[in-house]
């Protein structure tokens, strides 16, 4: 069977293309390389500098493709620095706790929205979509924060930003394609809306929840202005900063003293920039692969239904 079938494979028709496709084809390749290349080289320039001895990285003017020299001393100040690591810990903390806050608010805020006899949906949603394209501005939500005795706190960095009005129109028409048999059916059993969102929704849209813990996991993992403006400059402040925080320190004041640096830090400034960034981003790329799958599948099923 499975030489018949190759057979038949073999006598089909090959389709022909013309001189001016082909062209299309090539140029196409060519196109598309060069972007990718565009998109790929950053990124790997990062790489090879962070393992490039400083003074020969500074002193070299031309695009890199390997390292310059070889050094690890980047690296091992960086996973020597105290800052660094308590800034990490933060990190996770926030990305963490924020994110189960952030679904939890979502679902939630979800399900109200994707129930059809709800009274006045068009007002609460009109009204949620409108926080979409205006706020309140920043020093009304400073002032908010401090009345609130949140200044200095990790809630300041967690609360605020619990809901995302986007990410919560993805989940509401994601519920809204589910059957309303199942609710209903669930409803003359005795169930009620607890029950329905989470052992009945919830398992429907498993596959929308996993592009969202993406979406707000990578948010709270790059977040750092409202750390910048939330925390202060003392030491609870500093204990609570973001790795992004101390990454901004290194990128752009090159306060190594702040950082928990040494003296000897200034002859290896260059390299520990990159170092820092590569240590700083590898985490989150990381979890990329993990969620791929659900890509198409969860957003594609909040953006064509409803």
């Amino acid at each position: 069977m499975a030489k018949k079938d190759k057979d038949m494979m073999d006598s089909s028709p090959k389709v022909k293309l013309s001189r001016g496709e082909r062209i299309f084809g090539v140029c196409n390749i060519i196109i598309l390389s060069l972007f990718t290349i565009a998109c790929v080289y950053p990124f790997w320039y990062v790489i090879a500098a962070s393992f490039s001895e400083s003074n020969l990285l500074i002193a070299h003017p031309e695009a890199i493709l390997w390292p310059v020299g070889w050094s690890t001393e980047a690296y091992q100040y960086v996973f020597n620095t105290k800052a660094i690591w308590t800034g990490y810990g933060n990190t996770i903390i926030y990305v963490v706790v924020g994110t189960a806050i952030n679904i939890f608010m979502t679902l939630l805020a979800a399900y109200f929205l994707s129930r059809k006899n709800l009274p006045g949906k068009t007002f609460f949603t009109i009204m949620i979509m409108f926080t979409m394209y205006f706020s309140g501005g920043m020093i009304p939500g400073f002032l908010n924060i401090q009345d609130l005795h949140l200044y200095n706190t990790r809630w300041a960095l967690l609360l605020p930003g619990a809901l995302s009005t986007y990410n919560l129109i993805i989940m509401r028409t994601a519920m809204s394609g589910i059957d309303d048999s199942l609710t209903e059916s669930a409803m003359l059993d005795g169930a009620g809306h607890m029950t329905i969102l989470w052992k009945i929704l919830v398992p429907l849209v498993k596959a929308t929840i996993a592009v969202l813990v993406l979406y707000y996991g990578v948010a709270h993992w790059n977040s750092w202005f409202n750390a910048f403006i939330y925390l202060d400059n003392d030491a609870k402040g500093k204990s609570l900063q973001p790795l992004q925080i101390v990454l901004r320190r290194i990128l752009i004041l090159t306060d190594m003293t702040d950082t928990g640096g040494a003296e000897d830090a200034a002859a290896i400034a260059e390299t520990i920039k990159y170092a820092t960034i590569i240590v700083s981003t590898v985490p989150i790329l990381a979890l990329y692969p993990f969620l791929q799958k659900y890509f198409t599948k969860g957003v594609m099923v909040g953006a064509v239904k409803g």
